[in-house]
């Protein structure tokens, strides 16, 4: 197994309170699999996934209680030096902002060949025909010269295959891409999306966070759905859209638009996410959910395998 996230714990601190955004979460992911984390925003999968290489701010973020195993070894607790080492050779980041990503400051062949410089001994010479290398291969027109340029000289789109390239040059194990698209219109997703589908190596792993279930649809062999800060089902992607058993996994893809479904209205999901610390009793989708019986306002459903390989957290599996 590559990655094994196993019962992980996500706090943040202030001085007033304690407020838990992820509770309990455990995931895996082997070589070879996309693995769609999927749900709306706020619901804590940033937060579960910057905990991998461990890049949440820390004050306030806190980690009580989990393991990140990462080819057997616990990421959590291993020493920031040798973490450090993993970090943009083995495990990439594809952020979700490449602005806040890349620095103003610099030219972007500079701050691709210091993600370079950092793990390799090459001459700035030899980092910098590596870097036009993935400048052209992402799609980036004319690398010789943009390699020059200022990250603000550059569309959004181009920023982000940018940001593609620094976490990717070095061929990692692992791509973790945060909402890699959330910035981009409608073409240049597609463009990225089939990207990151040709640069995906079968000997990788990618971990895709996203709440476009579009995008995950065209992207993933594996699904992980997740709501206030629980997973609630996971499944392979094929069985997943072909059967989601979590009301709120059925939720979310009544509200893709389908060819079944043009020129009818969408279907939204009453209500918003519950922000961390307010949770309600029992199921936390129970206000949401139009299945809702008196006892998902009082029991908590633990997640549970329905069939081989489809779990999913939900009362109505306990009858």
């Amino acid at each position: 197994m590559l990655l094994e996230i196993s019962d992980l714990y996500v706090e943040f601190i202030s001085e007033e309170h304690t407020v838990r955004a992820v509770e309990g979460v455990s995931l895996a992911l082997e070589r070879g699999q996309v693995l769609g984390l999927v749900g709306e925003s706020g619901c804590g999968k940033s937060a579960t996934c910057m905990s991998i290489p461990r890049l949440l701010p820390s004050p306030p973020a806190h980690v009580p209680q989990g393991r990140i195993l990462f080819e057997g070894q616990d990421l959590l607790t291993m020493p920031i030096t040798k973490l450090r080492k993993i970090r943009g050779s083995r495990i990439g980041v594809i952020f979700q902002d490449p602005m806040t990503a890349l620095s103003p400051l610099h030219r972007i062949g500079h701050q691709i060949q210091e993600v370079v410089h950092l793990h390799r001994k090459i001459t700035r010479a030899e980092s910098r025909k590596l870097a036009i290398d993935w400048l052209e291969r992402v799609g980036i027109p004319d690398p010789e010269s943009k390699i020059d340029v200022y990250p603000h000289e550059l569309s959004g789109g181009m920023q982000q295959r940018v940001v593609i390239a620094m976490a990717l040059i070095l061929e990692p194990d692992l791509i973790i891409a945060d909402e890699p698209t959330t910035a981009l219109d409608v073409t240049i997703q597609a463009q990225v999306l089939r990207l990151m589908r040709d640069l995906h190596r079968n000997d990788s792993a990618l971990l895709l966070i996203t709440h476009d279930m579009g995008v995950v649809s065209q992207m993933a062999t594996h699904i992980a759905v997740m709501y206030a800060g629980q997973i609630v089902e996971t499944s392979p992607a094929e069985e997943f859209f072909s059967s989601p058993q979590h009301p709120y996994s059925q939720a979310l893809l009544r509200a893709l638009p389908s060819a079944s479904t043009r020129g009818e209205p969408l279907e939204s999901i009453p209500g918003q996410v519950p922000s961390a610390g307010n949770y309600p009793a029992g199921c936390r989708f129970n206000n949401r959910c139009k299945f809702v019986m008196p006892q998902c306002k009082e029991i908590a459903p633990e997640l549970k395998e329905i069939s081989p390989g489809h779990c999913a957290r939900c009362l109505l599996f306990d009858k």
